[in-house]
């Protein structure tokens, strides 16, 4: 099922397509950056509540910076100098960051058109073929993304990329969620537990990690007990400083190198708690810091903190970084991770 939702700079055309289960969850999505467009889940006496982020028209998210409900590929998050080495051979991407790469550049696939291999009630499968240094990135890489609406109120997320070179992958999603409905305002009130001991602090408001893995204790970062997001946000911390809020990487504390719950957010408006579950080793808590004054449907503006992103992800500037895990996936050798939001009402 799709409609056309319009057209983009190019011309070309851009759907919305629509999953739905039998318990009251919808999530439609786009072909352009494979985005997640609309996120509609029961909430307290029955109500249908629209959760993410999102904008009316193609040409808001082709041009706007913030990734609204994109995928990100190769590369989630910032590579420093724009720049990385493998095998002694130096890449360079866009640096659309300060002097950084954020996201794999300026117009990655999170702009572009994503081709539909397969759709069902409950599941669609994006996918897009990048050319070799496509956006300074090795490799004709063919990617897979699967999404899939279950039964139990989950919108489960399996990621694919095979290259036929050594090349660096780091996928996520970058939906932005606010529980309380996403036009409701400010999520500062709404509570969060990471299963995380330690964070990936940055040098500056340029946020490069340090390279250090330090622990949460005694730091408005430790969420290991659930907490109201905006309760330690403006504190006098330098972390918190340099990003305006929460813009940081935690190290899950991983029980094994399986598929576990990683985070949890809930809303006390409208009762509705997501689970977060994932194989992968990083999380990135976002708290829509300069998401200030982007306009939604219906002319909504959106606030500062008027949602947070749970971006699953190795950690950033990995590919760069001796102390982190590296991002590299061998020639003909498939990359694959997945992540589940889970919604209920409590």
């Amino acid at each position: 099922m799709s409609q056309l939702f319009g057209k983009n700079s190019k011309g070309e055309e851009v759907y919305i397509y629509t999953l739905k289960n039998e318990s009251g969850m919808m999530v439609r999505f786009l072909n352009l950056g494979a985005t997640v467009h609309e996120l509609f889940v029961p909430g307290k006496d029955g109500q249908s509540v629209q959760v993410s982020a999102i904008y009316d028209d193609p040409l808001s998210y082709e041009r706007e910076t913030t990734y609204f409900g994109a995928i990100v590929a190769p590369y989630a998050n910032r590579i420093s100098d724009a720049k990385f080495e493998i095998d002694g051979q130096i890449y360079e991407t866009d640096a659309n960051n300060n002097e950084n790469s954020l996201h794999s550049g300026i117009n990655g696939i999170a702009k572009k058109i994503w081709t539909v291999k397969e759709q069902t009630e409950n599941k669609i499968v994006f996918t897009y073929d990048a050319k070799d240094l496509e956006q300074g990135f090795p490799g004709n890489i063919h990617y897979e993304v699967t999404y899939e609406v279950t039964e139990k109120n989950e919108l489960s997320i399996s990621y694919y990329a095979l290259s036929d070179k050594k090349t660096t992958i780091n996928m996520t999603n970058h939906t932005y969620f606010n529980l309380a409905g996403a036009l409701s305002g400010s999520v500062e009130g709404q509570e969060l537990w990471i299963k995380a001991s330690h964070y990936t602090p940055v040098k500056d408001a340029k946020a490069i990690p340090t390279g250090d893995i330090a622990p949460v204790d005694g730091t408005p970062f430790d969420f290991r007990e659930a907490k109201a997001i905006g309760r330690d946000i403006r504190q006098d911390f330098d972390q918190l400083v340099y990003g305006q809020g929460y813009d940081h990487n935690f190290a899950i504390d991983k029980a094994s190198v399986g598929f576990e719950k990683i985070a949890t957010a809930y809303a006390q408006e409208t009762g509705i708690q997501m689970d977060v579950w994932t194989d992968c080793i990083g999380v990135q808590l976002y708290t829509g810091n300069f998401m200030a004054g982007q306009k939604g449907p219906n002319e909504h503006t959106y606030v500062k903190h008027g949602a947070f992103c749970l971006e699953t992800q190795y950690f950033p500037n990995a590919i760069n970084e001796t102390n982190f895990v590296c991002p590299i996936t061998e020639a003909n050798v498939p990359y694959e991770t997945r992540t589940v939001y889970a919604f209920s009402v409590r």
